[in-house]
C-alpha cells in the first residue's frame, strides 16, 4: 500500500536528535499534518517546537518501559505512520569483558524496544491503514567485530521486522526495514566513524520508501554498496512467499 506522508499524522520515537530529527523534518516538509515526538527526555524537543508550533507534539516515552509505550500508543490513537527510531550502542567486541552487558542493554531498546512499539500500536495502525518504520542498519546483515554486540541486536530487530511484514501486512499495514551505513549522528561519533552522510538521506528516503511500497531502505552510500550485494537473496528469499 502505497503512502504519502502529506496530510498524515506521524509519531517518531528519539526524535530529538541525529535521524529522528532529520525524519520529523523531512515530514513536515513534506505536508505532514501532526507529528509526535516521542522522546525520553521532554525538554529536548525544545528547537523543534519553536521551529513548528503546534505542527508537532511531544510525548514522553521510553522504549525500556512497557507502561510508557502503552501510554504513549493510548495518547497519539491518530497516528498514521509510527517510526521506531530510538536505538543504543555499546561498543563491544565479543571479546570484551562487558560484552554481556551491553548485549542485554541493546536487545532492551533494539529488540524489546521495538515489540513494545509494534505490539502496541498494531491495532492503531489496522485501524488507520499505515505504516510502521523501523530503524534497522546495514549492522543487522553483517556481524562488525568491535560492534559485534549491536550487531546482533539489530540483526535481531531486522528479523523481528521481517516477521512484523509478514503479519501486519495481512491487516493492511506498510512496514519499512531501514538499514543505514554510517550516519552524522553522536551515535556514529561515538562508535568511531569519520566518513558519513546526512541524516537527511535516511529521512528522504523513507518518504520515498512509503510512496513506492518499499520494504527494504539502503538510503546512503555504504548502505547502496550492501543493497547491490544484497538484492538477490533479499528478493529470492526474504520477501520470498514459502507458505505455498
Amino acid at each position: 500500500m502505497s503512502i504519502e506522508i502529506k496530510n498524515k499524522v506521524a509519531l517518531v520515537t528519539g526524535a530529538n536528535r541525529g535521524i529522528g530529527k532529520a525524519i520529523v523534518k523531512s515530514f513536515l516538509n513534506h505536508g505532514a499534518k501532526k507529528v509526535y515526538l516521542a522522546v525520553r527526555n521532554p525538554e529536548s524537543t525544545a528547537e523543534l517546537e519553536k521551529q513548528y508550533g503546534d505542527q508537532v507534539v511531544t510525548l514522553e516515552a521510553d522504549l525500556a518501559d512497557a507502561a510508557s509505550i502503552k501510554r504513549l500508543a493510548e495518547q497519539a490513537q491518530d497516528v498514521d505512520v509510527v517510526v521506531n527510531n530510538a536505538g543504543v550502542l555499546a561498543v563491544s567486541s565479543p571479546l570484551d569483558e562487558k560484552a554481556e552487558a551491553s548485549l542485554a542493554y541493546e536487545f532492551d531498546i533494539n529488540v524489546y524496544g521495538l515489540l513494545r512499539v509494534a505490539q502496541s500500536f498494531a491495532g492503531i495502525l489496522e485501524g488507520n491503514q499505515g505504516a510502521l518504520v523501523q530503524l534497522n542498519s546495514v549492522a543487522s546483515i553483517k556481524n562488525f567485530a568491535d560492534l559485534s554486540t549491536y550487531s546482533a541486536s539489530k540483526a535481531a530487530s531486522y528479523s523481528l521486522t521481517q516477521g512484523l511484514r509478514e503479519k501486519l501486512g495481512k491487516k493492511g499495514v506498510a512496514v519499512v526495514s531501514v538499514h543505514p551505513g554510517p550516519i552524522d549522528t553522536e551515535m556514529a561519533a561515538g562508535a568511531g566513524f569519520e566518513q558519513t552522510d546526512a541524516p537527511s538521506s535516511v529521512s528522504e528516503a523513507i518518504v520515498t520508501a512509503l510512496e513506492a511500497e518499499e520494504f527494504h531502505v539502503f538510503p546512503d552510500v555504504m548502505a547502496k554498496q550492501f543493497e547491490s550485494a544484497y538484492q538477490s537473496f533479499a528478493e529470492n528469499i526474504v520477501l520470498a512467499d514459502f507458505s505455498e
